[in-house]
């Protein structure tokens, strides 16, 4: 298990470093006032005030930028951690499961009834394994320079209606789970990037919502040449505070040894980084006097 470092030492050291270059300055400026009172030269004393005030306010900006770097690393080996220990989670528990049927219909006798239910099982593992690789090979291109790719003019609304019946059905519920208000608007983007970011919206969606999700899915042109779409669900909603940090790689809320819901922390940042690349933004906002959460996509409107 990677080793997960505490920020507190190097929060402590700059802190340090910060009050002991301060104190050494203010004992230095005292002893020059002191010597240019006995010296009477007060021009020499200002010249080498000037100079250390300089000085000062260079060293103080090295210690703030070591510190805050320093604790930059520390959370980002602290994600990398978080995101290991998901990843392994995410690989063994179907790995697990397939073996675990497997071995049952081979030194068992088993019913066409009960083979059947083990082979959808099977295939739902598999399905789990293969977004697992599909998350990580999307999080992978992005880190390389980003390539021309074709435009095209895709149908918003049938996109999204396919994400929702694809949504419904992978985690069995009743497709009136998802509510559709769509009006038939057009965006210029690939078509499958913007599968891989409305997939990874609605899945979060549909993921944290609990037992009995209502997930709620609208698009309408705002009268600039953009579309806007809004996916709110009725989750436990995302803090004010960490609302920003969530479109961060491996970010995952909580603690992994006592998370419920599988996910490695790279569907928000894959979703974040390929509406950049398609000219538009993503933002994240509390549902007003509800409990939930609203995510909003801003593309560009394909040419009439």
């Amino acid at each position: 298990m990677v080793t997960r470092r505490s920020i507190r030492w190097p929060v402590t050291l700059g802190v340090a470093l910060i009050v002991l270059v301060v104190t050494l300055t203010v004992g230095w400026v005292i002893v020059n006032v002191f010597a240019a009172q006995r010296t009477g030269h007060p021009g020499v004393f200002w010249t080498v005030l000037a100079i250390g005030a300089t000085l000062l306010v260079l060293v103080l900006v090295g210690v703030v930028i070591y510190l805050v770097l320093t604790v930059k690393a520390i959370r980002l080996n602290q994600r990398q951690s978080n995101f290991i220990d998901s990843v392994t989670h995410e690989l063994k528990s179907p790995i697990a499961s397939l073996k675990l049927y497997l071995q049952t219909m081979s030194r068992h006798q088993v019913s066409a009834e009960q083979q059947s239910d083990f082979h959808c099982f099977m295939l739902e593992d598999l399905e789990r394994l293969d977004q697992l690789i599909d998350h990580l090979l999307d999080a992978a291109r992005l880190e390389q320079s980003p390539a021309s790719k074709e435009l095209d003019s895709v149908s918003l609304s049938e996109l999204l209606t396919n994400c929702a019946r694809t949504g419904c059905q992978r985690y069995r519920l009743p497709e009136n789970s998802v509510q559709l208000s769509l009006e038939p608007v057009e965006v210029r983007a690939p078509q499958a990037d913007l599968e891989i970011v409305f997939r990874n919206l609605l899945d979060n969606a549909l993921k944290y919502s609990g037992d009995q999700p209502q997930v709620e899915i609208e698009t309408h042109r705002n009268g600039q040449g953009r579309v806007l779409t809004r996916i709110s669900d009725n989750g436990p909603g995302i803090p004010v505070a960490l609302r920003r940090k969530i479109f961060g790689r491996f970010v995952r809320l909580g603690s992994e040894l006592e998370r419920k819901t599988a996910g490695t922390g790279l569907g928000l940042y894959i979703a974040r980084n390929l509406v950049r690349r398609m000219g538009g933004k993503i933002q994240v906002h509390g549902r007003s006097g509800k409990r939930g959460t609203v995510f909003e996509v801003d593309l560009p409107a394909a040419m009439a």
